[in-house]
């Protein structure tokens, strides 16, 4: 990265960009958008509020990964496509780049937009995280590899907004949001979050061209965080404004995995260990992180989109959040409504999903809300265990007594038998 100076340099022209885009017409409360938009460029030049991303260094190019990986195993591919691979449908994956060379991805990557680098088409990734995103919606078929995307004929539009010197921040990624919607993306993948508190400014501002883009019809899918290993509940931006779909991350026991984020906003969890995907100019390799649970809702999403036009991203997200894999009836903290399935999120659609969001699963007999009688605590023989037994006595008896007089009279026969023949031969003996 350059200097000092060149990166502050960077965040005032951050700043002004983030005023030119509220300017041009994006809703905002409680201001009027011009004196709002000042603020916000104050904010981002004296202190910047950055996005954070998780990085393993993965060395690329690197070598196929020829096997499977777990999250697709989970899934019955040949169910999953069976209407739909997502063709036609645009994903926006905002993060930082997307390398356009790797064979998986080349067919599925247009032009898009370089918000760090002036006259830049997004298609090019240093990092290596946008690609990994981009290669779990949206990677095509390879004979090398068991990995593709969940959504194989979806489109990806890049949109480099940050680097692996968190250069991103909240006046980039209004841009790059609002350069999504205007594009025509039906999903937003946004797999960062927030690493300090906002100015309520900024704060405003950044909600404000959520909604832009809500407006639009986009479903807008967010990572939940990678800072949930001390059970915190923390909120992260913009996972937990209203209308996003939050994603956690979970692991191969459908639970969540330790580093995910907990809190109110979170809608569903997904896998996001061991997660292989794409790296650029070619191969594979594994990462972990909820930034890569959340392009495998997003691929999930596509598919949907796809399927049904017609439904609205309210629609959609109330789809992914009833269909999901849970052990409750209703959410929790952890992985919301529970861990994505794909194949019935895309399938399970006779009934229309709401726009106000997913309901609890009725409770059967053995639930909590079942009108269910508790059993009766019997120390020793029960009453029908006792009428039982006194039935038993009277039955052995009555045969005890019809044997008794039965045998007794045999015996009595053979008495008396045996006396009148030892009477008669006294009497010829005499």
């Amino acid at each position: 990265m350059g200097s000092g100076a060149s990166r502050t340099a960077r965040r005032s022209a951050a700043g002004t960009a983030a005023l030119a885009v509220l300017a041009c017409g994006l809703p905002f409360a409680g201001a009027a958008p011009a004196a709002a938009a000042e603020r916000v460029r104050t904010t981002l030049a004296d202190g910047d509020v950055r996005f954070q991303i998780d990085d393993t260094s993965c060395s690329f190019p690197s070598d196929p990964i020829k096997g499977t990986p777990w999250s697709l195993q989970r899934v019955v591919l040949d169910q999953l496509w069976q209407d739909t691979k997502g063709k036609g449908v645009k994903v926006a994956v905002i993060d930082t780049g997307v390398d356009a060379v790797n064979p998986q991805l080349r067919p599925a990557v247009v032009n898009g937009k370089d918000f760090l680098s002036k006259g830049g088409n997004g298609k090019t990734d240093e990092v290596g995280h946008g690609t990994k995103v981009a290669g779990i919606i949206a990677a095509r078929k390879s004979d090398e590899s068991g990995f593709i995307g969940i959504a194989p004929e979806a489109t990806i539009i890049p949109i480099r907004q940050n680097d692996d010197q968190g250069t991103g921040n909240v006046g980039t990624m209004i841009q790059a949001i609002k350069y999504a919607a205007d594009a025509g993306a039906e999903v937003i993948n946004i797999s960062q979050d927030t690493a300090s508190k906002m100015d309520p400014t900024v704060h405003a501002a950044f909600q404000a061209v959520i909604r832009y883009a809500q407006e639009k019809d986009a479903v807008i899918v967010a990572a939940a965080g990678n800072n949930g290993a001390d059970g915190k509940i923390k909120e992260t931006y913009p996972a937990a404004y209203p209308g996003v779909l939050a994603v956690a991350a979970s692991d191969r026991n459908n639970a969540r995995a330790p580093f995910s984020q907990s809190g109110r906003f979170v809608g569903v969890a997904a896998p996001g260990i061991d997660m292989i995907s794409t790296v650029p100019v070619g191969g594979h390799c594994v990462d972990q992180g909820t930034s890569f649970a959340a392009p495998y809702v997003s691929g999930v999403a596509a598919l949907i989109r796809a399927k049904h036009p017609d439904w609205t991203y309210k629609q959609v997200i109330t789809q992914i959040e009833q269909t999901a894999d849970r052990t409750k009836p209703g959410r929790d903290d952890f992985v919301g409504w529970g861990v994505v399935d794909p194949a019935a999120a895309v399938n399970e659609d006779t009934t229309e999903p709401s726009e106000k969001g997913p309901t609890p699963d009725p409770i059967g007999l053995a639930g909590d809300s079942a009108d269910v009688q508790a059993a009766t605590l019997v120390l020793g023989e029960s009453r029908q265990e006792r009428m039982e037994r006194y039935a038993l006595y009277v039955l052995a008896t009555g045969a005890a007594v019809v044997l008794l007089l039965f045998g007794g009279g045999r015996v009595l026969s053979d008495w008396r038998r045996k006396q009148g023949v030892g009477s008669n031969v006294e009497s010829t003996g005499s």
